[in-house]
C-alpha cells in the first residue's frame, strides 16, 4: 500500500506546536487566527473570467462572506496551464488570506506531464473541499458520418490518422480524456491543442476539426440546437437530465474523465481557519439555492471533507499517471 504524506491539517499543527515551543510566534498567531478575517480574503482563480472554476470561485466568495463575515474577492491569475495562479498561492503568505480554486489539471494531471511546476500539488497545498464536478462529453461535428459511439470507434479504426480531437490545451483534462479515449478503443486520432474551449467549440461547429471531449457547461447549448452532436458522456454512469445520452463505460467499461474543481490553501495555514473554511464550504454545496443554481450549468456541488478531497486527489494523480506514462505525454 502507498504511504500517503501526512495529511495538510497534521502538518499545521504540528507547526503551531513548534511555534508554541519558541514561545514567540504563538500569542501572534493566536490573535490572527482570533480575528480572521480582518481584512480582505483573496481567492486565486488560475484561469480567466467566464470559465466554469471562475463561476465556482465566484460563488464561494460571495456566500463565504455572507457566512463568514469580512471580504472575500476573486483574482484571476491564468496562464501555463493553471500552474501561474496555483504557483503563486504555494508562494503566498500562510496567513489564511490567499486562498485558490483547483482542479483535475492543477491537482491531479500537471504533475505527471509538466516537467517542472512552480509548486507541489500535496505537499504545497491543504485540500479544504471538493467543491463540484462537471461532466465531460464526446462530441462531433454534425458532418461526421456517425451517431454513436461505436460507430465512431469503427470509423477511427477504418482510417487511422485521418481524424483529429481537439482540446483547450496540451495537458488539460480535456486533452487527457481524448487520450484515454485513444488509449482504451485503440484508435489513432490526432491532438489538436488550442489555448480556450471557446476556440475548440468554434472550430468544431465551423468543421475544422472533427470531436472533442469538453465539458457541459460549454457545450450543452450547441447541443440542444443541433449545431454539434453529442454522442456520451464521460461520467461512469448517464446524466439524470440527459436520460438519453448514453455514458462512455457502456462501450468501454471503466470509462470516467470528469473534470472536477476544489479550495485549497497554503499548506502552513493554521488548521483551525482550514477547517472553517471547508465547513464553511461544505454548508454552502448543501444550500438548495447553491445546487440549483449549478444544476442549470451542468454542475454537481459536491462539498466534501478535508480527508475526502485528499484521498480524492492521491487516487485522481494515480489515476491520470498511468495515462501520462502510457500516452508519452510530456510538457516543458
Amino acid at each position: 500500500m502507498t504511504k500517503l504524506p501526512p495529511s495538510p491539517s497534521a502538518l499545521s499543527r504540528r507547526t503551531l506546536l513548534a511555534a508554541g515551543a519558541t514561545g514567540l510566534a504563538a500569542p501572534s498567531l493566536a490573535r490572527a487566527q482570533a480575528g480572521w478575517p480582518a481584512r480582505p480574503v483573496t481567492i486565486i482563480v488560475p484561469f480567466g473570467a467566464g470559465g466554469t472554476t471562475d463561476l465556482l470561485g465566484r460563488i464561494l466568495a460571495d456566500r463565504l462572506a455572507s457566512r463568514i463575515g469580512g471580504s472575500f474577492i476573486v483574482e484571476n491569475k491564468a496562464g501555463a496551464g493553471g500552474g501561474l495562479g496555483v504557483g503563486a498561492a504555494a508562494r503566498s503568505a500562510p496567513d489564511g488570506y490567499t486562498l485558490c480554486m483547483g482542479t483535475v489539471s492543477t491537482h491531479a494531471i500537471n504533475p505527471s506531464v509538466y516537467k517542472k511546476l512552480p509548486y507541489d500539488h500535496v505537499k504545497d497545498f491543504a485540500p479544504l473541499s471538493l467543491v463540484a464536478s462537471v461532466p465531460n462529453l464526446l462530441m462531433v461535428n454534425v458532418n461526421m458520418p456517425v451517431r454513436t459511439v461505436p460507430e465512431l470507434i469503427a470509423l477511427l479504426k477504418r482510417e487511422p490518422g485521418k481524424y483529429n480531437f481537439a482540446s483547450s490545451g496540451a495537458g488539460t483534462s480535456i486533452h487527457m480524456a481524448g487520450e484515454l479515449f485513444k488509449l482504451e478503443t485503440g484508435t489513432d486520432i490526432v491532438h489538436v491543442p488550442y489555448r480556450s474551449s471557446g476556440q475548440v467549440t468554434q472550430d468544431l461547429l465551423a468543421g475544422q476539426v472533427n470531436m472533442t471531449f469538453d465539458n457541459i457547461t460549454v457545450a450543452w447549448p450547441h447541443i440542444q440546437a443541433g449545431k454539434i452532436r453529442a454522442l456520451a458522456t464521460a461520467t461512469p454512469e448517464r446524466l439524470p437530465f440527459a436520460p438519453d445520452l448514453p455514458a462512455l463505460a457502456e462501450f468501454i467499461p471503466g470509462f470516467a474523465a470528469t473534470s472536477w474543481h476544489g479550495l485549497f490553501a497554503p499548506v502552513a495555514v493554521p488548521a483551525e481557519i482550514s477547517a472553517r473554511v471547508s465547513r464553511e464550504v461544505q454548508a454552502i454545496m448543501r444550500e438548495p439555492e447553491t445546487v440549483e443554481k449549478l444544476k442549470a450549468v451542468g454542475v454537481t456541488a459536491i462539498g466534501s471533507t478535508q480527508a475526502e478531497f485528499a484521498a480524492h486527489i492521491a487516487a485522481e494523480t494515480a489515476r491520470w499517471k498511468v495515462v501520462a506514462d502510457k500516452a508519452g505525454i510530456t510538457i516543458e
